[in-house]
């Protein structure tokens, strides 16, 4: 199953990729030890095939819905 969020999300790392992907006009491949599980993030946007650009301590970057969780809304 799917994960949904929605723009504006606070997000958590769960788990890393093999590698992870910059949420840049020229994106850029890099190590998956540029975040750490546990990290929290802000949803920026949904991108096409479940990626979600996600702004995390050190920069924005594409990750897949699986490494992700759901912290809160900033709904209040």
């Amino acid at each position: 199953m799917k994960k949904e969020f929605s723009v504006g999300d606070r997000v958590r790392v769960i788990a890393l990729p093999d590698y992870v992907k910059t949420a840049e006009p020229i994106p850029m491949l890099r190590p998956p030890t540029v975040i750490q599980i546990g990290e929290e993030g802000i949803i920026l946007n949904r991108q096409p095939g479940d990626f979600w650009s996600v702004r995390l301590e050190r920069g924005a970057y594409l990750l897949d819905s699986q490494y992700l969780e759901l912290v809160s809304s900033t709904s209040s």
